[in-house]
């Protein structure tokens, strides 16, 4: 090959690099490494602010992200986590400000995608929030795809999309086959679909995985009474009364409200 022509080659190679946009391929901006003293000590609050967060000490969790947003007001993740904390208060206005910050510094950070299509599926905008989840799978470096599938699931149920939902969760289950938010889903959806041997394959497989709550011991209740199997139904009401007193579940099966 002439030199010409490896000039050339280079040159088209770079111009291609050059067109993909850089945060289409980056990891989560709370993943990467800091670049300076302000930003580090940013990602310290925020990721303590974070495990306040889980622990539902929300005071704290705020001051955090506050402190973190100080110390570096271009930290996008501390602006997600202050929208989290925000968004548990149901301080709606707020907490839709401070995700808008932080896709402004990251607009293509999948965890911050995640957090704000949840944010709109709850607040009534689900089809929406569809467009922020399929941008944050996208990105091969996120590491929990798995929980923004089945969250676009839960909102494409509540669109009454039974087809589009199924695809989300088995999505979920591809990522980590022990989602099992996905498959209790599935498990529901295959019930009202009339696929019962589905939706007791996917209660099995999920009471292997977790222990069986209210929620999914009713619903194996009325699959085994849709397939006739008295038996079987009989052993899951036990359990559902007995482990489970005074729940909405019992009371529906008590009044026999099993639709």
């Amino acid at each position: 090959m002439s030199r010409l022509a490896i000039i050339a080659a280079i040159t088209w190679l770079l111009a291609g690099c050059a067109a993909v946009p850089k945060n289409s391929v980056e990891e989560p901006v709370s993943q990467q490494p800091t670049t300076n003293d302000a930003s580090q000590r940013a990602k310290v609050h925020t990721e303590l602010g974070s495990l306040y967060l889980v622990r539902g000490n929300l005071g704290v969790a705020l001051e955090e992200a506050r402190t973190a947003i100080s110390a570096d007001a271009n930290y996008a993740p501390a602006y997600n986590l202050m929208g989290l904390v925000q968004m548990q208060l149901q301080e709606a206005t707020l907490a839709e400000a401070s995700f808008e910050n932080a896709l402004r510094l990251a607009p293509a950070d999948p965890e911050i995608n995640n957090s704000f299509g949840w944010f709109l599926c709850q607040t009534g905008r689900e089809r929406r929030s569809l467009a922020y989840f399929q941008t944050a799978v996208k990105s091969p470096l996120y590491a929990t795809p798995t929980m923004t599938y089945a969250n676009a699931g839960i909102c494409s149920l509540r669109l009454k999309d039974d087809q589009g939902a199924e695809g989300y969760f088995l999505n979920a289950l591809r990522a980590d086959s022990r989602n099992d938010r996905a498959i209790y889903f599935l498990a529901d959806i295959a019930y009202r679909q009339g696929r019962l041997d589905a939706a007791r394959q996917r209660l099995a497989d999920l009471h292997k995985l977790v222990e069986p709550t209210a929620v999914t011991l009713w619903l194996a209740v009325r699959v085994e009474r849709k397939l006739g199997e008295r038996e079987a139904e009989a052993r899951f009401s036990s359990q559902l009364r007995r482990r489970f007193p005074g729940t909405p579940e019992v009371q529906r099966l008590m009044q026999g409200q099993y639709e």
